[in-house]
């Protein structure tokens, strides 16, 4: 604990921290107690997989999980990245698990995956992990219950897919890359490389070009080019104002979005107002999360350029520089931007979710139309957590992931709150509807209040699932709703319903 008097906010920052650690975390099992069922395999050992699986065991559900990369990939996307790789939102919003302790606001990748490796031991998940096993297949056997490739690996009552947006590092070929006589890496391959003094030009304007940008600050580089093909918002790194953008319940552009759109022009963008977006809202896609980059513009250590790449050269990248409001591949200006090494912020490969079933992506409930976005209509015990959005405006907090996790939970322990395909499918009809208006999809982009907005409706909707709203919330109170469960168990027995698949729903 940081002493009050030296560091007066970092000591009111880990006291807020304590009262969730306290009030919401799971006690981890004791050592060699035996777990009950459902059992759940968990595909992915990345920041939601390790922090789903605490979530699981933590309330007396056996696990599995089942990793594709070795030991050394445990925390996923946070164990590929660079050293110089860190949080662009603030902590407190990154709080995937609620016994994280952050020392700090925006800890760098060493921290981050060392809270997921403490997470991960601190639940016993040593020993229900196994590296190097890439899930192919998942299917039933004669009596419902799934089965990871083989029937080797185990039979479950339940699946959690956590395999994340970020596979593979994605460098597209461009014309002329190996006449070019300097270094080309991806955002996420620059650990080591040494950039004091040099040039650096940097493909892509999204979240990677900010791990590339904190890469060049790091090493001192003489200049950094941002070569971006649209304009994209930016958003301050300031809790408060990221906090009430996601407070947006319509998860879209509304006859209101002017207003947050023209306080970041005025006082955000400033004198950069060129730099904002004019041909789409604030809510229609992930915005980047910093405010070092207008600084390195403002003082000319960076240069923002809008246009299309060309071809590279010998000296750097021949570039096509676009006026605002002229679209991609329209006229402007050819211009040659020299420099010495370029990062390609081209992003990731999004892992594939086809080892599910066929029926999972029956048009026109493919991902990320589901229900609650993560739940296949034809799968209710399978659960596609954080591994189906496509953009938001939110918190990458421990309340979602343990939220959609015990939703799960409360469907394999309790048949009566178990939804059934038809009504799945209405609830993503009725979301379809109330924002069909949206300049995106209803579900390609979202906020975290309509997030909440989802999860609330989903038990209020069904008075079987009231018993089980502090559980689903908040984590408190299992025993309870499971005793009144094994009530109505022994009056449905009674009444010649002893059947159990975990993947059939029962309720309205």
């Amino acid at each position: 604990m940081e002493n009050p008097l030296l560091h007066p906010f970092a000591f009111i920052y880990q006291i807020i921290q304590w009262f969730p650690n306290k009030l919401f975390t799971p006690d981890p099992p004791q050592p060699g107690a035996k777990l009950g069922r459902p059992k759940i395999a968990i595909i992915g050992a990345g920041l939601t997989g390790v922090s789903a699986a605490s979530h699981c065991v933590g309330h007396g559900f056996d696990v599995q999980i089942f990793e594709a990369g070795p030991r050394k990939q445990l925390g996923g996307i946070w164990s590929r990245v660079n050293n110089t790789s860190g949080l662009q939102i603030h902590s407190i919003m990154y709080r995937f698990h609620p016994s994280v302790k952050w020392s700090g606001g925006y800890p760098n990748r060493e921290q981050i995956v060392s809270q997921i490796t403490e997470l991960w031991k601190r639940y016993g998940l040593e020993s229900k992990t196994k590296f190097d096993t890439r899930v192919e297949k998942v299917y039933k056997d004669d009596k419902g219950r799934w089965i990871i490739n083989n029937p080797a690996n185990g039979r479950f009552d339940g699946i959690i897919a956590a395999v994340g947006t970020c596979g593979d590092a994605k460098i597209p070929h461009i014309p002329g890359m190996d006449k070019f006589k300097g270094e080309i890496y991806h955002s996420s391959n620059l650990t080591g490389k040494e950039a004091k003094g040099k040039k650096i030009i940097i493909i892509g304007g999204g979240a990677s070009a900010v791990e590339a940008l904190e890469f060049a600050a790091h090493e001192e580089a003489d200049k950094t080019y941002i070569l971006a093909r649209s304009d994209k918002w930016i958003i301050p790194r300031n809790p408060i104002i990221d906090i009430l953008l996601s407070f947006n319940i319509f998860g879209a552009e509304t006859p209101f979005s002017w207003i947050p759109e023209t306080l970041l022009r005025k006082f955000f963008y400033r004198d950069l107002e060129d730099l904002a977006p004019t041909d789409k809202g604030l809510f229609t896609g992930t915005p980047m999360v910093n405010s070092d980059v207008m600084d390195k513009i403002r003082d000319g250590s960076a240069e923002w350029l809008r246009g299309d790449i060309k071809a590279f050269t010998e000296e750097g990248v021949k570039f096509n520089v676009r006026s605002k409001g002229v679209p991609a591949g329209g006229p402007g200006r050819e211009r040659l931007v020299k420099g010495d090494i370029v990062v390609m912020a081209t992003g990731f490969d999004r892992p594939t979710l086809n080892f599910l079933p066929e029926d999972s992506f029956e048009d026109p409930y493919t991902p990320p139309n589901w229900y609650l976005q993560t739940f296949p209509p034809q799968h209710v015990s399978v659960c596609a957590n954080n591994c189906t959005y496509v953009n938001a405006i939110g918190s990458v907090g421990n309340w979602h992931i343990g939220i959609y996790t015990r939703i799960l939970l409360m469907f394999l322990s309790d048949p009566l709150t178990r939804p059934r395909t038809f009504w799945m499918e209405r609830w993503i009809d009725m979301t379809r509807f109330v924002k069909q208006f949206a300049p995106t999809g209803a579900f390609d982009f979202f906020t975290y209040l309509e997030l909440i907005w989802w999860f609330t409706f989903c038990i209020v909707i069904n008075p079987f699932r009231w018993k089980w709203a502090f559980f689903v919330f908040f984590g408190i109170g299992h025993a309870l709703p499971k005793r009144v469960v094994e009530a109505e168990d022994r009056i449905r027995n009674g009444l010649g319903d002893r059947r159990e698949d975990y993947d059939v729903g029962k309720s309205f």
